[in-house]
């Protein structure tokens, strides 16, 4: 509690996993600042991009049973060429979206900037060959969701959710739309200045980022992922295999071409739904969800199968994580450099 008065934050759910298996989950402080309402451990908040590790999952598993390749060019799934669909319109004078491919997508590699309405004409392009470097981006998990489901497979990925990831871990308070059964037990968001906003009633799936959840329940689904329920042993080793490396100085901006000579020392680089590095106790990986109002990390050591699991309703979150990290699993060599300029967060 210290540490969150000190960061003037005013809600944070925490879960520990050792073994594979749930250990302990907590909740400090309010859901809701000004109704004085407390943090519970199954209180829904949201999720933000800790979604794209659980549809990086369900990706997996639809690779193991066949029904889709990561180096199969997207094109083949499809009914007609993408930019015939006016959701991708855009790409109708750049051939390169044929060249793209769901390892790509997954792996924050297609050329696209994390949503196009960050251009200025708020249309979607490639900003380098798709393959070609990391570029976090938010479109291209939601390209992956579309050939799943409009343009080729004929899957409903909210549904495949739910039955393959949700049901599977008991995660009964989890869900990527909005529930009404949630409003009694809801976060209220905070942005840096404090400025309350209402939790936002998601009501359409999207891969990248709309999974309303609980830290009882993301805990269930990390704690899985560790075991390797779900998966075979080589997807879930492809899973967590490096893409590609990861020069660059700091995952936002995501265009930028700063470099760290310290991201090679620690091999980070991009997995599928994750980034991964090499902790002096072996292989790890991490997963942050943010927005104007939430911010939410984890991070995962192979060894021990040992993760931590924080959930904030504030973007203070991450002023709080590393000591919170260290506590618990311990000093590390995660990269907060690269995932957070902690020097902003006030």
């Amino acid at each position: 509690m210290r540490l969150m008065t000190e960061a003037k934050l005013p809600g944070l759910a925490l879960a520990v996993i050792q073994e594979g298996q749930v250990i302990d989950v907590k909740a400090y402080g309010l859901r809701d600042v000004e109704q004085a309402a407390p943090l519970r451990t199954d209180t829904v908040m949201y999720g933000a991009s800790l979604t794209k590790l659980v549809f990086g999952y369900l990706v997996m598993q639809l690779v193991d049973e066949g029904v889709l390749e990561l180096d199969t060019p997207i094109e083949r799934y499809l009914k007609k060429p993408l930019p015939e669909f006016k959701k991708y319109e855009d790409l109708a004078s750049d051939p390169r979206w044929k060249q793209l491919t769901p390892r790509m997508l997954l792996s924050h590699s297609p050329g696209f900037p994390n949503f196009r309405f960050v251009n200025p004409d708020g249309k979607l392009d490639f900003k380098f060959a798709p393959g070609a470097r990391y570029a976090y981006s938010g479109e291209g998990i939601n390209l992956l969701q579309f050939v799943l489901e409009d343009a080729g497979l004929g899957l409903d990925a909210g549904q495949e959710l739910q039955r393959r990831v949700f049901d599977r871990f008991g995660m009964t308070r989890t869900s990527m739309v909005w529930r009404d059964d949630f409003a009694p037990n809801v976060t209220t968001g905070y942005d840096k200045d404090g400025v309350a906003k209402e939790h936002h009633q998601r009501g359409s799936v999207r891969a990248a980022g709309s999974m309303d959840t609980t830290i009882e329940d993301y805990a269930k689904f990390l704690a899985g992922l560790m075991r390797g329920e779900g998966l075979s042993a080589k997807a879930r080793a492809e899973m967590l295999s490096a893409q590609l490396a990861i020069p660059w100085a700091r995952q936002f901006p995501t265009l930028s071409e700063e470099t760290d000579p310290r991201n090679q020392d620690i091999g980070l680089s991009a997995g599928l739904g994750m980034v991964l590095f090499k902790d002096h106790s072996g292989p790890a990986f991490f997963k942050g969800g943010h927005d104007d109002h939430t911010d939410n990390f984890a991070l995962c050591l192979e060894r021990g199968k040992r993760c931590i699991v924080l959930l904030s309703n504030s973007v203070k979150g991450p002023k709080v994580f590393p000591p919170l990290v260290e506590a618990v699993l311990g000093p590390t060599d995660m990269p907060w450099r690269w995932e957070y300029d902690l020097s902003a967060v006030k």
